[in-house]
């Protein structure tokens, strides 16, 4: 008897092979049978699955979760768009280890670098830890609807060894520090960390603008920690770095020396970030180009990479919004969003603001937000991710023959004041995504970059596994799409394997039973919410799917139809796990 049978399923196993069909038996948390399950008959519950793909849980490598998990059991909106496994401790941030009186410190790092509300952490976080390892047993006395595993970030552990001169980015680490935090980290690994992270870009800053203390951390440094995996002959290494966004080709190559000292010094996978920026188009080949000379000397190297535009949300009730920097706006800002919309639908309050609107000078990013309109885009029901000129603030006006600032203006007072603007910032370079498809193309790259739990007001990319199936394997019209087996295998056994998972990602007897099933044809995302469900009232966005069925982790069903079902069989885990014998 088994506890599940999924039945005449269009099976896409993990593993790129071909689909079938098949049944699939499960006994407790893992596959017992796929083919012939008779021999698991008859079954506590039994699902249809003809007409409908099942595949593995997705596994998201790149989250932001790290004070979520003390507090939220759900972890959506990843949970609930098939994730099943999730690593978290990316980018060299994070809340551990943690000495008591830097906890503030902690929490203000985490709220510039990944936009989640300071309060809501202050709030919701637990603490009761102070080492990583006293972290790692907090987190084992959880559970959740996903398996959660945590990497060593740089800057928590910098400022616990070094106090505020880890903060401090232009401070070099002592040789006896960084073998403290070498020692430290190789402790966290042997208790069950998967890896160590770090961060080197100017746009990770602390709430109050600092930036980030790991920034121009030495080499010696860098490496030096990152021994310590050699020592415990265990763990992944994951960093951001401006290398793919820096016109500065002596930066580049200062940041490229790193990586091969890293490649050429630690015997251990390597990820990093790799977009394409608007600036440096063609950077991006630069680094997979690197990654292959790299490769092909034996080291594991993996350029960490989207599935779709790194963009910005705008909205009167985001972070983001292009009427912020207007005086009559602003005396507005502080009331709730009804009371917004009513002010501003006067037209004199209208006239005003548009009025203010061009004599308003920024530079840099806040001018993007502010006025730039060729790359604003409505926000559509399913939301497009591969939007043309036509489609943009500025091609709306022109086909109207109207300004751009009225267009925006009347877009941003849409249904009830709540439409929301996408603004592509990354991987958008060229107005389309022909050099995304050749980036995840690449033999070298992984998918990544999801920042689920991060951004919580400007960006809602938890949602790039649902993307990747729903765009690129039936949706594009702009451009070739790509095979539905490819790109289940880039997010289920390609992901697990890169951090040492071997047990997941596949469907076959002995994995575990993480499992989705899919209406691939209904499959699609709503446009993202921003709603109030943090602590303290804070707010994020969330953006949920129609056509999964059914989520199954460890044998027991979490989501169904689109809904939580309050089943929680996920936990903490500790380091590597074998394939199955």
């Amino acid at each position: 008897m088994s506890d599940l049978i999924i039945r005449n399923g269009t099976i896409i196993d993990g593993t790129g092979a071909p689909r079938r069909r098949s049944d699939v038996a499960i006994v407790g948390d893992r596959v017992v049978a796929v083919g012939d399950v008779s021999a698991h008959e008859p079954a506590a519950r039994e699902i249809d699955a003809s007409g409908l793909i099942v595949t593995p849980g997705w596994v998201d490598i790149h989250t932001h979760y790290d004070g979520q998990v003390t507090w939220d059991p759900d972890l959506a909106p990843s949970s609930i768009n098939g994730v099943t496994s999730i690593v978290m401790g990316n980018c060299g941030v994070g809340f551990a280890p943690a000495r008591p009186d830097r906890h503030d410190w902690l929490i203000q790092l985490l709220e510039g670098v990944e936009d989640i509300p300071g309060s809501a952490l202050t709030e919701g976080m637990t603490w009761g830890w102070e080492s990583f390892d006293e972290y790692l047993d907090v987190l084992d006395t959880l559970s959740w609807t996903v398996d959660v595993g945590a990497q060593v970030p740089h800057a928590a552990l910098r400022t616990y060894v070094m106090g505020e001169r880890g903060a401090d980015h232009q401070s070099e680490a002592s040789a006896e520090e960084i073998e403290t935090m070498c020692a430290l980290t190789e402790s966290a690994i042997r208790n069950g960390a998967l890896g160590f992270t770090t961060s080197r870009t100017w746009a990770h800053r602390t709430s109050s603008g600092e930036s980030i203390g790991t920034l121009r951390a030495t080499a010696d440094e860098v490496v030096g920690i990152a021994k310590a995996l050699d020592r415990a002959d265990a763990g992944v290494i994951q960093l951001i770095s401006d290398v793919y966004q820096s016109g500065d080709d002596e930066l580049v190559e200062r940041e490229l020396d790193l990586l091969g000292r890293i490649v050429n010094e630690v015997d251990r996978p390597l990820s990093f970030t790799v977009q394409q920026n608007d600036e440096t188009p063609n950077r991006w080949r630069e680094l997979v180009g690197r990654i292959e000379q790299w490769s092909a000397a034996g080291a594991e190297v993996r350029a960490q990479v989207a599935v779709r535009p790194i963009g910005v949300l705008l909205g009167l009730d985001a972070t983001a919004n292009p009427l912020r920097r207007c005086p009559t706006y602003a005396r507005l800002h502080d009331l709730s969003v009804d009371e917004r919309v009513a002010h501003l639908a006067d037209l004199a309050t209208r006239a005003a603001i548009i009025a203010e609107h061009a004599e308003v000078r920024v530079r840099d990013f806040p001018a993007l937000i502010h006025a730039g309109f060729d790359r604003m885009y409505p926000l559509t029901d399913p939301p497009n991710y591969e939007p043309t000129p036509e489609d943009s603030v500025a091609g709306l006006a022109a086909a109207e023959g109207i300004d751009p600032v009225e267009k925006m203006y009347d877009l941003m007072l849409a249904d009830e004041g709540r439409q929301l603007l996408y603004m592509p910032l990354m991987n958008y370079a060229k107005g389309d995504l022909n050099d995304v498809r050749e980036m995840i193309l690449s033999e070298h790259s992984i998918f990544g970059l999801s920042d689920a739990g991060a951004h919580c007001n400007v960006i809602s990319d938890g949602t790039f596994p649902t993307t990747a199936i729903t765009h690129w394997t039936r949706d594009r019209t702009r451009g070739e799409q790509l095979d539905l087996e490819f790109v289940v295998h880039q997010q289920t056994q390609r992901t697990a394997a890169h951090v040492g998972w071997r047990d997941r990602g596949v469907i076959a007897p002995g994995y575990l039973a993480d499992l989705n099933v899919i209406d691939h044809e209904r499959l699609a995302l709503k446009p993202p919410q921003l709603v109030d469900d943090l602590p303290a009232g804070g707010a994020r966005l969330m953006q949920s799917a129609h056509g999964y069925v059914v989520t199954i982790k460890r044998g027991r069903v979490t989501v169904e139809n689109g809904e939580l079902t309050g089943d929680r069989p996920g936990h903490l885990q500790r380091g590597a796990r074998p394939a199955p014998t």
